[in-house]
């Protein structure tokens, strides 16, 4: 895959530059399917539908704000050069992804989870006003808890996000929500407060810092919500302290996300959830106006995604029975905006409403692009029909491209 340079846009340039249009983004798609030799589905439905999802897995990974320019762009494959190469040619691309609701990370991850434009506290005070497809997995299929998990790094989610507050649903049905970069904070302050800072340097003295917070039981405080959340289910707590152990002795990066992925890996080597979704947040490190910190968590974000690809292709739990879907939140704003383009994703553009998603495995027909716009609140009726769920009335309609 040919290097290119930073997109024109980046902050600071004298001529401000809007992102690609969705015309530019999807020509430059589909020179990329046509390299790799995949057709273009063009805008009417994709292929056959087969039967339905019975003993299927969905896992999907969530990015933060990501703009075509960063991403699916001449000079942004360059910053995702798995999503670019590797997995481009097994996967589905749709190349116009919209969010129409609120672009505030609660609402937009609870609408994609409900299927329904969500409107409730940005900072997630509320929960969900309608079913997630949790409860709905959960209630009418009889799914137990460990089957269903949501592992992220974003700060502005709560352990709401796993269930709604619709009458007959709830936290009963909802699923397991863990936030492994909130445990990594958590034993930061600890130390601080505590005047351990030496231990902080030192990366066997970081896991017993961790391991002391896990041990300390504040699971509520730490907004996680699990089976047995006063004393952690004994495979729910080995599955966290594998992770804490890769986590600080893999010599490796140690963001917020790469923690998230190894938890999600955990996850899935000790349950296999049916249904699984990661969050992956490296990214908003932008809303502090680093560009080259955004990038790098756009690379972080590219790298994990394709680890957790290749997981999910060597467990014979997984594979040939998994489809895994990748998508940003919503874009961010163009530069040259009054909201300080890509600090924040807050302008009604298309650069900050239009995005992209893909899926590859068991539930796509075949490869190729997708031009034809689809919504954030469609991929709740498409996951769940995956996993054999009933038809369900909602705002979203199942995307046809899929074997449900």
């Amino acid at each position: 895959m040919p290097k290119h340079p930073l997109p024109r846009s980046v902050p600071g340039n004298s001529e401000a530059v809007q992102d690609l249009s969705r015309r530019e983004f999807l020509s430059a798609g589909a020179a990329l399917l046509v390299g790799l030799g995949i057709p273009n589905t063009g805008v009417a439905g994709g292929g056959q539908h087969g039967s339905g999802g019975s003993g299927q897995r969905v896992v999907i990974v969530i990015f933060g704000g990501v703009r075509r320019a960063e991403t699916f762009s001449p000079e942004g494959i360059a910053n995702i050069p798995h999503l670019s190469g590797e997995m481009l040619h097994r996967a589905l691309l749709f190349g116009d992804v919209r969010n129409e609701g609120v672009t505030a990370h609660f609402n937009a991850i609870s609408s994609i989870f409900t299927g329904n434009w969500q409107r409730v506290d940005d900072w997630g005070k509320l929960a969900p006003t309608t079913p997630t497809f949790f409860e709905f997995f959960r209630r009418q299929l009889r799914v137990a808890q460990s089957d269903t998990w949501v592992i992220a790094s974003n700060k502005a989610l709560t352990s709401l996000i796993g269930a709604s507050s619709a009458s007959g649903y709830g936290p009963s049905y909802g699923a397991n929500v863990v936030f492994p970069k909130q445990l990594m904070v958590a034993a930061v302050i600890n130390a601080l407060h505590a005047g351990r800072t030496g231990n902080l340097a030192d990366r066997a003295r970081v896991e017993t810092e961790l391991q002391a917070m896990l041990e300390a039981g504040n699971y509520e405080g730490l907004g996680w919500s699990v089976e047995g959340a006063n004393h952690l289910d004994p495979r729910v707590r080995s599955t966290i302290e594998d992770a804490i152990s890769n986590f600080v002795r893999s010599g490796g990066p140690t963001s917020g996300d790469e923690l998230t992925y190894l938890v999600s890996k955990e996850v899935i080597r000790k349950f296999s959830p049916r249904l699984l979704v990661v969050i992956l947040s490296d990214v908003e490190v932008a809303h502090f106006g680093s560009y080259a910190l955004h990038v790098a968590g756009i690379r972080t974000a590219d790298r994990l995604a394709y680890q957790l690809w290749q997981n999910i292709e060597t467990d014979p739990e997984y594979n040939g029975r998994t489809t895994m879907f990748i998508l940003p939140e919503f874009g961010r704003d163009p530069d040259g905006s009054a909201t300080n383009g890509f600090f924040n994703h807050r302008s009604d553009t298309e650069s900050t409403r239009s995005t992209w998603m893909m899926a590859l495995g068991s539930g796509i027909e075949k490869p190729g692009l997708v031009e034809r716009p689809v919504r954030h609140v469609d991929l709740c009726p498409t996951a769940a029909g995956l996993l054999g769920c009933p038809r369900i009335e909602l705002q979203g309609v199942p995307i046809p491209e899929f074997r449900t």
